[in-house]
């Protein structure tokens, strides 16, 4: 098979699916460096910064480079291809040797380039998906997508709630009921609450040297709290990858500016600006009424359950996020919380159109 110095993949990645990645390891194969040339239009609503950071996690052994390509797209026309391949030569300025393409305008782009077209799978045989089907209905396609992609297109829902107020319970119970609709679904996660397993391990260290030491002997500082809420990112972030097209945190980073104030009082600047790097989609506050108080060694808060609640419900007010509450049985909290997921996942995920094209 014929191998070439320097190939050049070109597209919009909007996002990248395994059609893309197919097309970048075939011609990563074929050439001595390939460059993947990632061109994005203003109004798209996926940032050029991100498609291009997706393309290198993919694709660490190849050149990733971005370019902004506010230009619609008319192949009949010689004006409006000369000003394409401005901004695509003024992107990869070196010589090319092969356009490797999946388009009936590979041939054009390559003389354009003074390099050799090479076709790969135009039929899309191997992977049947195009970005076009992907914005449409990213739950339909998610097999086809790399795992940042999953992770920044995932719908995040948090179960948040004071004390023993069945948090975990609904959280796990959602991500169960999803899990159950079988295809992508079954492989929603459910992140578990850091906190805990951090107040379990202060615990366990506590009696380590004070075998009789009881949670009440326990101790937090504020700098434990930013630890906590990275930690909950983290692993948020690694369940969003391997996921479903929605994932289920029992309680996330925002919720730990306000246990912050239960267990110290005040906020901690750090944990605020920890809390906001992470896009969630919908927060379920559990109500504590008719919920009865267990005591499983890690709790001590029963009568500031009404506070706990009353300042959820206050912060995700004031900070605009998007909640409700969910009362009653068991039963009556997961049909709740159930309606509320699947009216955020009909929304459907709002990509804008690109620039037209005339073929």
């Amino acid at each position: 098979m014929k191998r070439h110095g320097h190939g050049l993949v070109l597209g919009k990645f909007y996002p990248p699916h395994a059609g893309h990645h197919h097309l970048v390891r075939t011609a990563r194969d074929r050439c001595e460096r390939l460059t993947v040339l990632v061109c994005a239009a203003s109004v798209e609503s996926v940032p050029l910064a991100d498609r291009v950071a997706w393309m290198r996690e993919a694709h660490p052994d190849v050149r990733v480079v971005g370019a902004v390509d506010d230009i619609h797209m008319d192949l009949a026309d010689a004006a409006v291809w000369d000003a394409h391949m401005e901004v695509f030569t003024a992107a990869v300025p070196e010589r090319v040797d092969a356009v490797f393409t999946s388009e009936s305008y590979g041939e054009e782009l390559a003389r354009r380039f003074g390099a050799e077209s090479v076709l790969v799978d135009p039929g899309r045989t191997l992977f049947p998906v195009s970005g076009t089907a992907v914005r449409a209905d990213p739950a339909r396609c998610w097999d086809y997508l790399e795992p940042p992609v999953r992770s920044a297109l995932a719908r995040r829902v948090v179960v948040l709630g004071a004390e023993s107020t069945g948090t975990t319970t609904l959280a796990r119970a959602l991500a169960d009921h999803y899990r159950g609709r079988g295809g992508a679904w079954a492989q929603t996660r459910y992140v578990a609450e850091y906190g805990r397993e951090f107040s379990e391990t202060k615990l366990a260290a506590l009696r380590a040297g004070w075998p009789g030491a009881q949670w009440e002997d326990v101790t937090f500082t504020t700098d434990d709290f930013p630890l906590i809420a990275e930690t909950q990112n983290a692993r948020e972030e690694a369940a969003a990858r391997v996921g479903s097209p929605v994932l289920f945190c029992d309680t996330d980073s925002f919720a730990t500016t306000v246990w912050h104030e239960r267990y110290i009082g005040g906020r901690n600047p750090l944990v605020e600006k920890t809390a906001d790097r992470v896009t969630h989609h919908l927060w379920l506050l559990t109500d504590h009424e008719g919920v009865a108080f267990e005591d499983d060694g890690l709790r001590d808060g029963e009568e500031l359950r009404p506070w706990m609640t009353d300042r959820f419900r206050a912060e995700l007010t004031r900070t605009g996020r998007r909640f409700i509450e969910v009362t009653g049985s068991r039963s009556e909290r997961l049909d709740t919380a159930v309606a509320a997921v699947d009216e955020i996942l009909a929304a459907g995920w709002n990509f804008t159109a690109p620039l037209p094209e005339k073929r």
